[in-house]
């Protein structure tokens, strides 16, 4: 749950680059929603989805964070079936941070 299991070799160079920013957010929540996301779907989206992935993934992280947890509301723009798809990723985050911390 808390690395690559995809494999870039099988993959174009544009989603190799989306794969290793997807796990290479800066927040680890967000590597974990975006890298398991990709991890599952990414070598079966169309242009367009990649086109709107790369556009969600331009949003700031301290923000994506904060719509994923549902702190704040969606925006309009993000609200889209792409983003309710990769939302949907969300681990448990303090299942995951006990994990972590080893105090599983």
């Amino acid at each position: 749950m808390t690395g690559v299991t995809l494999s870039s070799s099988d993959l174009d160079p544009r989603r190799r680059r989306i794969l290793f920013r997807c796990w290479h957010r800066g927040i680890r929540e967000m590597d974990l929603v975006f890298g398991q996301f990709a991890d599952n779907e990414l070598p079966t989206l169309s242009e367009g989805e990649l086109d709107e992935l790369e556009r969600i993934m331009a949003e700031e992280d301290n923000d994506l964070v904060r719509w994923i947890l549902g702190t704040l509301p969606v925006p309009d723009h993000l609200n889209t079936p792409l983003y309710a798809r990769i939302a949907a990723y969300s681990p448990d985050f303090e299942k995951v941070t006990a994990e972590l911390l080893g105090k599983a």
